[in-house]
């Protein structure tokens, strides 16, 4: 029953819900979330790890960026609550200019370290 109610109260949020439906886009990091929804990166992160802690998202680690994504298994266990947030959001106008600005954004490149020759 915890579960379901985390799962609902991560649901209960607008900017959760806007960064869901960028996330059946394509992955992303921190920056490309708030740059495309245009919040702070301190309200994309705290929204980014209440989506993780309920079980929506999985996150992939490529130096000391993290790409978050629509978790395989949720895509699954949440087949209907997935489904039913595609339709309730399609031909939303924020949606869809969210959409509109996650294509405008660069993806940064990781860094790799940088190896020192003594």
């Amino acid at each position: 029953m915890r579960h379901l109610v985390k799962v609902m109260k991560a649901l209960s949020d607008g900017t959760r819900l806007r960064i869901l439906n960028l996330l059946m886009e394509r992955e992303c990091c921190v920056c490309e979330v708030w740059q495309a929804l245009d919040i702070s990166e301190t309200r994309a992160s705290r929204n980014l790890n209440a989506l993780l802690d309920a079980g929506f998202l999985q996150v992939r680690r490529e130096g000391t960026w993290a790409f978050y994504s629509i978790k395989e298994g949720a895509a699954k266990h949440y087949s209907k609550l997935i489904q039913a947030l595609t339709e309730a959001l399609e031909g939303n106008e924020l949606v869809e200019k969210d959409r509109e600005r996650l294509k405008k954004v660069q993806r940064p490149v990781p860094q790799q370290k940088a190896v020192s020759r003594s």
